[in-house]
């Protein structure tokens, strides 16, 4: 198996690119979604991961003449001449200095090490690779949110950022939910939804401050573990015959629970860090800009690989465009839902 150091990675995210688009004709599977201003092809092998493209987006409908195109090749060693994957040669591997080597060289790419598993992207051709070592030999979240790497880049290189943070609206109107896993978050998107509020996406959504804050949405996946796929009545609406996830938790997506189709976009009003008190009313209270910073910026760096300088930027200059808060959560979901509607109904 050929080894990879830093000197040689620009190289080989060269080559990589070069056996793909050479190996075009022979991926059995080809998905094209459209998303915001972009139209995205996929070419891919059977199983999981095409089965997760073809339900995992929430399709744009906004105009569609104008738009850019990207290509993504997932593919492993039996498709075409694609070679096995190559393992990392240096004594250490940092995701930092694998980022601004391959930016040195006009490309983006991250490399999980355990799997020999690679993600490589030419922004000025749109064009990238997922090589892996088999069909089924990528990271257990990939299914949840598929081809997030390389939408990541693509709208990177436009100035929009894709953010890890869920969405609640109202005409138009919305809030962006920040915060680690567990927060709540999750748990206050679907209470929103079910008791009349609108989502562009929960976990990642697309975030452009061109002419304000707004949100537009790409991935059309919830998850709630069983004691809050229990707690918010979901077990009635949805059954409880779905298998979990990785993380133990149950997937589904908007479109089952949403009261209205998805809307084009939400121009963001404000910036809410939700935590759980369980009291009998929720409340929000103004939080500093800093402490908004340090419930977003991290998990929206950390899971988005390269980037990282530009992420700060973007994500201080996104607390600067909005009023933070803190939004304290009672226990029913229903009186979530409406303070969060109260909220945005006066207009922030």
């Amino acid at each position: 198996m050929p080894r990879v150091t830093l000197d040689t990675l620009p190289d080989y995210a060269r080559f990589l690119i070069g056996a793909a688009e050479s190996a075009a004709g022979q991926f059995p599977v080809q998905r094209t979604v459209g998303l915001p201003g972009l139209e995205s092809t996929a070419h891919l092998d059977r199983g999981v991961l095409a089965d997760a493209l073809a339900h995992a987006f929430i399709e744009a409908v906004d105009d569609r003449r104008d738009i850019r195109q990207c290509r993504i090749f997932i593919g492993h060693p039996g498709i075409g001449d694609l070679p096995e994957p190559a393992s990392w040669g240096d004594a250490h591997f940092t995701e930092h200095g694998f980022a601004r080597k391959l930016a040195e060289a006009g490309l983006r790419g991250h490399h999980f090490h355990d799997l020999d598993f690679w993600q490589v992207y030419d922004p000025d051709r749109q064009i990238g690779v997922q090589l892996m070592r088999s069909a089924d030999a990528f990271p257990p979240w990939e299914p949840g949110a598929p081809l997030r790497a390389f939408l990541h880049w693509e709208y990177a290189a436009r100035g929009m950022r894709l953010t890890h943070a869920g969405t609640l609206g109202l005409d138009g109107k919305g809030v962006l939910l920040a915060g680690a896993g567990g927060a709540g978050k999750s748990g206050t998107v679907v209470a929103g939804l079910l008791n009349g509020l609108d989502s562009v996406g929960d976990d990642y959504v697309l975030i452009d401050l061109d002419r304000g804050v707004r949100a537009r949405p790409l991935f059309s996946t919830l998850k709630q573990d069983p004691k809050g796929f229990a707690r918010l009545g979901l077990e009635t609406r949805l059954g409880t015959g779905r298998s979990l996830n990785w993380q133990g938790k149950h997937v589904f997506h908007i479109s089952e629970i949403a009261p209205r189709p998805a809307r084009a976009s939400l121009d963001i009003l404000a910036l809410m860090v939700p935590h759980v008190v369980g009291g009998k009313t929720s409340s929000i209270v103004p939080m500093s800009r800093r402490d908004a910073i340090i419930a977003l910026a991290p998990s929206g760096i950390a899971q988005m690989p390269g980037e990282r300088e530009s992420g700060f930027r973007f994500f201080s200059e996104l607390t600067r465009f909005l009023p933070c808060y803190r939004l304290s959560l009672g226990a029913r979901p229903d009186e979530i839902a409406g303070t969060i509607g109260d909220f945005l109904a006066r207009g922030a």
